[in-house]
């Protein structure tokens, strides 16, 4: 069964990792791609593209492609197609080789009610669990509501009061429908205090199956994960054990073949877990596993794939020193972790630093609302776990980024902060320990961020001079005014007035003195009040992006004169981020209480409401059902 083509029916990060350890094993790679990934990376490092008519789920096009190509063997990735079993049936069907599990495992695990039923049968423990909502109140609030397919927090609403149950199922089954083609949901003990544990397993078709160890993946929003770790700081070999011979008796009575991980709901107290589902796919945060255990799970895929023995037990599997990824998501932290959208100006890792970055995006690349939010997975490994993360936070300070806001910040906070280090980790960590959203720059922060910025600007002007340019810096036969720049900071103008010194620094706001060590059209090495930093600066017409010490600060740089803007309408409810208007619960004339549910918006297949800050009457409607709508679209007036 050995192939010498492969094609990747998925895109982005993970179509560049499976397309890297494809090309280590000779395998030439075939990628697809629709209109909004013309430009990806992905594109260009495959050995060929074939262009899709609509989407990554029309999986006939993507067979087509396959035969068309010469490609013998499809890999799916994750997300997708990933986990869909009729696809999984359709590509064997046409003589091809899925690189995953057979469809009826994926029909068995894909739908959690099944899962739920052969894992108990299998002698593993199942939290409880109902499909009537009338029978909600015999498991005891607060209760989770599920898809009963699918994943990826799609689908998935927490449920506090009996009051509020109504609405969330609805809404879980909008969500379902749309992310999966299926709304059934189930309700399922909520457990607050609690950890993801999930065991990476590996069959072959030969019956063989081994556990590569643990992942936690318990800190998330809005039920998506954001930071996982292997091994966990909460599992003993004990209970690594004991979870492992339950994720391999399941994988056993299943006849699994391929990569695969079962996910564990872990008590953290009592250590006591349960069983909530059975990932058929290769997962996003697989690289901590590589990386503690020197397996290559992709090559792993394809080498079972190829029909091809593990070739080694369970005792042959090790452990080494401890590693963390963070997911790196364009995303607003401190409004509610809202997706958002723009133009990448500023892209660039730290190559000093010992870091794995898993990436389909480059500088340039347009975020938009086609696809999920992230951006990147970002890896270390470290003799200890505080090493490793350590070393992630650095590489994500030391990340140049700008144009679109991003979760960086947070990601650093929540490295850096006591509770992770201690290694508290549990699903409410973000509740708990508040790690700061994002990085607001003040006093000298700001100061040198503007200052840096303008100092940039001024040795641009002069790179980019057509005379006089050999005149020294500065230079004047007569008394001027200091020059000036007006910078727009978070919706706040900082003015930056300096002038050149004879001894070659900078005046800069009368009392800072500043030195230029090097510039370069890349940033500006400068020395502030004997504080010296080299800031990476990049430019896009009006706005440029300032990395420092305190992180990247974006600014824009305004014209000398400027002409009145328009204002906002006293009242008015604008759209908190790029989506879909998919219901509209008012029209003009509706008196609304403050928390009221006045419109729900859908982006990258999640669901947002957006509820009345105060009480109010209706008086302007200026949005419709099915409206796609702009970051700041003003939706409606609401008058007290």
């Amino acid at each position: 069964m050995t192939f010498h083509k492969l094609l990747i029916a998925n895109r982005g990060e993970i179509a560049c990792r499976i397309i890297k350890t494809a090309h280590e094993m000779g395998i030439s790679c075939v990628a697809v791609y629709t209109e909004a990934d013309t430009y990806s990376p992905f594109v260009r490092m495959a050995d060929q593209s074939i262009k899709l008519s609509d989407s990554y789920l029309n999986g006939n096009e993507i067979i087509n492609a396959a035969k068309r190509t010469g490609a013998e063997a499809i890999h799916p990735g994750y997300g997708f197609l990933s986990e869909n079993a009729k696809f999984a049936r359709a590509v064997r069907r046409e003589g091809l080789i899925w690189v995953g599990p057979n469809s009826r495992v994926i029909t068995s695990m894909g739908d959690k009610l099944k899962a739920k039923d052969i894992a108990e049968k299998a002698g593993v423990p199942t939290l409880p669990m109902t499909t009537d909502p009338k029978k909600a109140y015999t498991i005891g609030y607060p209760i989770l509501i599920k898809a009963a397919a699918g994943g990826g927090g799609k689908g998935m609403r927490i449920v506090e009061d009996k009051k509020d149950l109504k609405e969330a199922i609805a809404g879980a089954q909008r969500e379902a429908k749309t992310g999966f083609g299926d709304d059934r949901v189930f309700i399922e003990r909520y457990v607050a205090s609690s950890r993801h544990i999930e065991i990476q397993i590996l069959g072959d078709s030969q019956g063989n199956v081994v556990h590569l160890g643990e992942r936690e993946c318990s800190i998330q929003r809005r039920h998506q994960k954001i930071i996982e770790e292997s091994p966990s700081p909460r599992v003993d070999s004990e209970m690594r054990a004991a979870m492992g011979d339950a994720a391999i008796k399941l994988a056993k009575k299943l006849k699994y073949e391929s990569a695969g991980t079962v996910e564990f709901l872990v008590d953290d107290k009592t250590g006591e877990f349960w069983f909530l589902e059975v990932n058929t796919r290769l997962q996003v945060e697989h690289p901590v596993t590589e990386e503690v255990t020197g397996k290559d799970l992709v090559y792993e895929q394809l080498r079972i794939a190829r029909g091809e023995e593990l070739g080694y037990s369970q005792d042959d599997i090790t452990w080494k020193g401890s590693s963390i990824e963070a997911r790196l998501y364009a995303e607003d932290p401190s409004n509610d972790f809202l997706p958002a959208t723009g133009t990448l100006i500023a892209y660039e890792s730290d190559a000093n630093i010992d870091a794995r970055w898993d990436t389909g995006i480059e500088q340039g690349s347009v975020v938009g609302t086609d696809f999920d939010p992230m951006l990147a997975k970002v890896i270390t490994k470290g003799k200890t776990r505080v090493d490793a993360a350590n070393k992630l936070a650095l590489a994500l300070e030391s990340l140049h980024i700008g144009g679109v806001t991003t979760n960086r910040d947070f990601l650093v906070a929540s490295l850096r902060s006591d509770d992770f280090l201690e290694g508290n980790t549990t699903s409410d960590f973000i509740e708990k320990s508040n790690p700061q959203r994002a990085v607001v720059l003040e006093g000298s922060s700001l100061e040198n961020a503007t200052s840096a910025a303008a100092l940039w600007i001024q040795g641009q002007n002069r790179e980019n001079a057509n005379i006089l340019k050999e005149i020294p810096t500065g230079w004047r036969n007569s008394r001027l005014p200091r020059q000036k720049i007006t910078l727009s900071y978070l919706d706040n103008e900082v003015e930056v007035t300096y002038k050149a010194n004879r001894d070659g620094s900078f005046a800069v706001n009368e009392e800072t003195t500043a030195k230029v060590i090097n510039w370069t059209p890349s940033g500006i090495d400068i020395e502030i009040n004997n504080s010296r930093f080299y800031s990476k600066i990049t430019q896009d017409d009006d706005n440029i992006v300032v990395h420092g010490p305190w992180g990247d600060a974006l600014f824009k740089i305004l014209p000398r004169f400027t002409l009145p803007g328009s204002e906002v309408q006293a009242g008015g409810l604008i759209a908190p981020m790029p989506g879909k208007v998919i219901d509209l619960k008012v029209k003009v004339g509706s008196k609304v209480k403050k928390g009221d549910t006045l419109v729900i918006l859908e982006a990258m297949k999640m669901e947002h409401q957006v509820k009345a800050s105060e009480d109010g009457k209706v008086t302007k409607v200026l949005i419709k059902k099915d409206d796609q709508l702009e970051n700041g679209a003003l939706l409606m007036v609401v008058d007290n």
